[in-house]
C-alpha cells in the first residue's frame, strides 16, 4: 500500500498515541488502544508496505515460529488451525486477519519510516519526524504518548561476518533476511552457516529439494524436538468453546515452559543431559552427539532451538543433511575450505549468521533538544525507559513467546494512560534512584545480544528496574500492581494549565 496524495498535507496533525511498526505486537497494541482505552486516538506507523512485520520480512524455505501459537498468538484471537508450531505464511495470515477484523488496518499508514522523536516538557508532547516513501519525503505528527513496537533487530540487513576470500565464490551466496525470489537450489548443493534457529529451519527445508545440504556451524546449539501439532489443545478445542479452549491451551503451555526453563536454571546438567538424551535417541547410537549437538554453555544461557516433529533430525537420518562442526579457513570458488583441511562443495551458501540489534528500530530520540543514549538508561518494567518521559517500547521474552510479555505491556499502557486521564496527567516518567546497581538487560550470551551490549539499555538489580522473564510474576506486576509506585513521576502540562 503506498501513502496517498494527500499525505504531506497531514503535517500536523496530533493522536494522543502514535504506535511504531505494524507487526505482531503492533496490531496487538492497537487492539488493546481501542478495547481499554477507547476514547484515545492513534495511528500506526509502518515503515513497510505490508502488514506483518517479521512475519512479512522473512520468506526463507520453512520459515516458522519457534513458539507454539497459543502463546505466541493473541490472547483475544484463538488460534484454531491443527499445528501449533507453525508456518510463516500462517502466522502472516492471522496477523493480517486480527488487523482487518478488528478495523486496526484502517489506522495504518504505511511507508511511514519514522526516523526521530522528540519531547517537549513544555507541551507535553512528541514531535515524531518520518520519511514517506520511496523518495522520504519528511512528515511530522505530534502525539501525546509514543509506544514502539518495532522490535529489537535491524529490518534492512543481517549480520554477516567478513570470512576470507568471500568474493572468490562462484556460486550464489544468499542471506536468510533478504531470500531471493525465486531461488532454484533443486539438486544443488547446499551449505548453510550457521546453527541457531534459521538454520535448523533452512536445513530440512531446503533438504527437499536439494542434493545435498550442509549445515557447517562453529559451535553447536541445543536443539529440541517438540510435536508440531500440541494433541492435548487440539482436544480442548474438540469439546470447549474456542475462547475457553485457548485460554486452557495457553496457560498450560506458559505453565510447563515456565517449569523447564527454572528446571534448566537450577539443574543444569541434568537437563543437559536430558536434551542430549534425546538427540541421542532420535540420530541413533553411533552418531557424533557429543561433537556436533553439545554446546559449551547451559541450557539457556542462549535460547533453545525449536524443531517441529525431528524434522532436521529425521533429515539427518536420510543422509540428505550432514552437519559439519569447524571453522572457515577461506571460501573458495567452489565453496569452503575449513581449518581442519576439508573442502566443502557448493553451488548456494546460506549465511544464516544471526540478526543484527536495532532498538526502537534506529528512532533518535531527544527531550528538550538533548539526544538520548538508550544504552545509558535502565528499562523500566521491561517497556519504558528512565527519565524518558510517555515512552514505551514492547520486548518480548527471551526465554519465552515474544507475545505474552509484549500483550501484558499493551494492557498495563492502557491502564497508565487511563489512569493519567483519572487524574488530570499529561506526563508519567520513571525516575532512576541514585545509586542504584545495575545489569545487562538481556543476559543471554548469544552473538546477536553481545555484539549490541553497548548499545543496549541496563536493568536494575530490584524491581520495578528488574526483567525477572517469568510470565506469572509479570502478570502480578503489571495488571495489579501500583501504578503510583513512588518510581513513577507523574504530572500535569504547562500548556494545558496556560489553555485552561
Amino acid at each position: 500500500m503506498v501513502p496517498g496524495p494527500d499525505t504531506l498535507e497531514r503535517q500536523h496533525e496530533h493522536r494522543d498515541v502514535i504506535i511504531v511498526g505494524a507487526g505482531l505486537s503492533g496490531i496487538g497494541a492497537a487492539h488493546y488502544l481501542q478495547t481499554r482505552c477507547p476514547t484515545k486516538t492513534f495511528n500506526i506507523l509502518e515503515a513497510r508496505d505490508e502488514i506483518g512485520g517479521t512475519w512479512d520480512l522473512f520468506r526463507y524455505p520453512g520459515v516458522r515460529s519457534d513458539s507454539d501459537m497459543y502463546t505466541l498468538g493473541y490472547s483475544f484471537r484463538p488460534w484454531r488451525q491443527e499445528k501449533s508450531i507453525t508456518e510463516g505464511p500462517s502466522i502472516l495470515r492471522y496477523i493480517r486477519d486480527t488487523a482487518t477484523n478488528w478495523g486496526i488496518d484502517q489506522k495504518i499508514r504505511f511507508a511511514h519510516r519514522v526516523t526521530r522523536a522528540e519531547w517537549s516538557c513544555a507541551d507535553a508532547q512528541w514531535t515524531v519526524e518520518a520519511q514517506v516513501g520511496p523518495d522520504e519525503k519528511p512528515i511530522r505528527y505530534t502525539c501525546g504518548f509514543l509506544y514502539v513496537c518495532s522490535g529489537y533487530y535491524d529490518y534492512d540487513g543481517g549480520y554477516l561476518p567478513g570470512w576470507p576470500g568471500m568474493d572468490r565464490f562462484q556460486g550464489k551466496m544468499v542471506h536468510p533476511q533478504h531470500w531471493p525470489e525465486p531461488l532454484d537450489y533443486e539438486g544443488r548443493r547446499v551449505v548453510i552457516i550457521g546453527s541457531g534457529a534459521t538454520a535448523v529451519t533452512l536445513a530440512p527445508a531446503m533438504a527437499a529439494k536439494a542434493s545435498h545440504v550442509t549445515m557447517l556451524q562453529r559451535s553447536p546449539t541445543y536443539i529440541v524436538a517438540l510435536p508440531a501439532q500440541d494433541a492435548i489443545a487440539n482436544g480442548l478445542h474438540q469439546w470447549l468453546p474456542a475462547n475457553l479452549a485457548h485460554r486452557l491451551a495457553r496457560w498450560k503451555n506458559v505453565l510447563i515452559g515456565m517449569f523447564f526453563y527454572n528446571l534448566a536454571r537450577l539443574s543444569p546438567e541434568r537437563t543437559k543431559r536430558q536434551i542430549l538424551q534425546a538427540v541421542q535417541t532420535e540420530l541413533g547410537p553411533d552418531y557424533d552427539v557429543a561433537k556436533h549437538f553439545t554446546p559449551t554453555y547451559n541450557p539457556w544461557d542462549q535460547r533453545l532451538c525449536l524443531i517441529p516433529d525431528a524434522d532436521l533430525f529425521q533429515a539427518i537420518r536420510l543422509g540428505r543433511v550432514s552437519v559439519v562442526t569447524d571453522e572457515i579457513e577461506t571460501f573458495t570458488e567452489t565453496g569452503l575450505r575449513l581449518r581442519s583441511g576439508e573442502e566443502l562443495k557448493a553451488d548456494i551458501i546460506v549465511t544464516a549468521t544471526g540478526l543484527k540489534v536495532k532498538l526502537l528500530g534506529g528512532i533518535q530520540i531527544a527531550v528538550d533538544g538533548i539526544p538520548v543514549d538508550l544504552s545509558e538508561t535502565l528499562l523500566y518494567k521491561g517497556m519504558m525507559f528512565s527519565n524518558v518521559p510517555n515512552l514505551a517500547c514492547a520486548i518480548g521474552y527471551t526465554n519465552a513467546s515474544w507475545t505474552l510479555k509484549c500483550e501484558l505491556t499493551s494492557a498495563y499502557i492502557c491502564r497508565l494512560l487511563n489512569y493519567m486521564d483519572a487524574y488530570g496527567y499529561a506526563w508519567c516518567v520513571p525516575r532512576r534512584q541514585d545509586g542504584l546497581a545495575e545489569e545487562p538487560a538481556i543476559t543471554l550470551t548469544s552473538g546477536y545480544i553481545q555484539r549490541a551490549a553497548s548499545l543496549l539499555p541496563k536493568q536494575g538489580l530490584r524491581k520495578p528496574w528488574r526483567l525477572y522473564q517469568n510470565y506469572a510474576l509479570d502478570m502480578a506486576a503489571l495488571s495489579f500492581g501500583r501504578l503510583a509506585d513512588g518510581t513513577m513521576e507523574f504530572g500535569r502540562s504547562d500548556a494545558r494549565h496556560r489553555n485552561s
